[in-house]
């Protein structure tokens, strides 16, 4: 079988979904590797390199005309989808909650569609294969030296002759891998970090990374089942925005992490908490998107400094911006799962297989995934985003590490009640 690794077209993706170090475990798996001329090139890869590590490379037609699996981080594009063939395959982060009209253009096409973030996240053999996880890991990384950037003082206690410097004050919610990841990098430079999120077993998480664990004492524990959360009362959301607006105002460095799959964010941070903090503060919104974010005031690829002096960062594609080591890191997740799926060669879809059945999103012309075919069922195709922010539903904690944590959402405030914004 040849497996195809396509160079990434989406504005701003620097990765790629193979890089030269893990083209031996598959070629040693009886596969045949074929890569796109300048795939990677952006993640610091070129094409010499794929050639000594025994794939080889071919002009993009030529990818299209050969391969029978093709491996890529982002979803297709149209003009991409167009060129697939009948029966050809594809592994990526498709995100067929969020756009469900290109696994419906996929299936019309005859193509496979395998997606990585549909993977149960749970099971204890699928963490290798963990995509979301692993990319969180260089977003929350990244997120605070974006930050660290944007602050306008230092991060660390510093003692000079020319007077004492205090340290930041940082605040992380959300306590998955981001956020975890989040809290270890800000603490390895200096800040003083307080974490929060509703699942009381993220506690000694937090502080195993020497953030303090902020306890509100308006909200009850919110553990559900299987790791889950619970969704909040309605007035349960209201008091604990309140008690989260008052820690908000006091912090230097806010970094928001909740996100939930194909849904709207969860709003943590509301226009009245952005009225409240200093000026020269930051925040980092990791959850922003064309859905929304977790700051009230976010705009998806934008900052915006609020008229207090507030500056809002909402970087849409962290991992990208560190495009070596995100690649590194999911290629040895899309390998796993293809390693997995492949047996003697070829491509074996067993439908009693958790990780294929649950990965699995077209097949034979049909969208064959529950969730995005009831999302292009005609009622649900017209149905309106909602504008409320719905309880989020926080992946479980895999056993190395927590998984995204995605905090429920609080009240919404009324538009007005905060500050006005510019965009930087």
């Amino acid at each position: 079988m040849k497996v195809g690794v396509v160079k990434e077209t989406a504005p701003g993706e620097r990765r790629v979904a193979l890089v030269p170090e893990a083209v031996g475990k598959l070629t040693a798996a009886g596969l045949h590797v074929l890569v796109e001329s300048g795939a990677g090139g952006d993640a610091w890869a070129p094409d010499a390199a794929y050639t000594e590590s025994g794939a080889t490379v071919v002009p993009r037609e030529e990818l299209y005309a050969q391969a029978d699996l093709l491996l890529r981080v982002q979803k297709p594009s149209a003009d991409e989808v167009a060129m697939m063939r009948p029966g050809q395959a594809v592994i990526g982060l498709l995100q067929p909650l969020i756009d469900p009209q290109t696994a419906q253009a996929l299936a019309e096409r005859g193509a496979t569609a395998i997606s990585l973030d549909a993977l149960p996240r749970t099971l204890s053999r699928a963490q290798t294969m963990d995509a979301l996880s692993s990319q969180a890991n260089v977003g929350g990384y990244k997120a605070v030296l974006v930050a660290a950037d944007a602050y306008g003082r230092y991060f660390p206690l510093l003692t000079t002759a020319a007077g004492t410097a205090r340290p930041a004050n940082v605040l992380i919610l959300g306590i998955g891998v981001a956020g975890l990841q989040a809290i270890g990098t800000a603490r390895r430079l200096g800040a003083v970090v307080k974490a929060y999120d509703v699942r009381p077993e993220t506690r000694e998480q937090a502080r195993s990374l020497g953030a303090q664990f902020l306890e509100l004492k308006s909200v009850a524990e919110a553990a559900g089942t299987g790791g889950y959360a619970r969704e909040l009362t309605a007035e349960e959301r209201a008091a604990q925005q309140s008690e989260l607006n008052y820690h908000i105002a006091g912090m230097d460095i806010v970094i928001t992490t909740a996100q939930v799959p194909g849904r709207r964010p969860p709003v943590l941070v509301t226009a009245v908490a952005v009225a409240g903090m200093k000026p020269g503060s930051v925040i980092v919104d990791m959850a922003a998107s064309a859905l929304g974010g977790n700051c009230e005031l976010s705009r998806a690829g934008e900052t915006v400094v609020t008229d207090n002096g507030v500056s809002i960062i909402a970087p849409e594609n962290l991992p990208a911006t560190m495009p070596t080591g995100a690649s590194a890191f999911y290629a040895r997740n899309i390998s796993s799962l293809l390693l997995h799926l492949v047996k003697e060669g070829k491509l074996v879809l067993d439908d009693t297989d958790e990780i294929a059945a649950a990965t699995l999103i077209t097949r034979d012309g049909n969208v064959v995934h529950e969730a995005t075919a009831k999302l292009l069922e005609p009622a649900a195709a017209q149905a309106p985003v909602s504008q409320s922010a719905p309880a989020p539903q926080p992946q479980s904690t895999p056993p190395a590490a927590a998984a995204q944590a995605t905090p429920p959402a609080p009240a919404q405030p009324q538009a007005s009640a905060g500050p006005q914004e510019r965009r930087a």
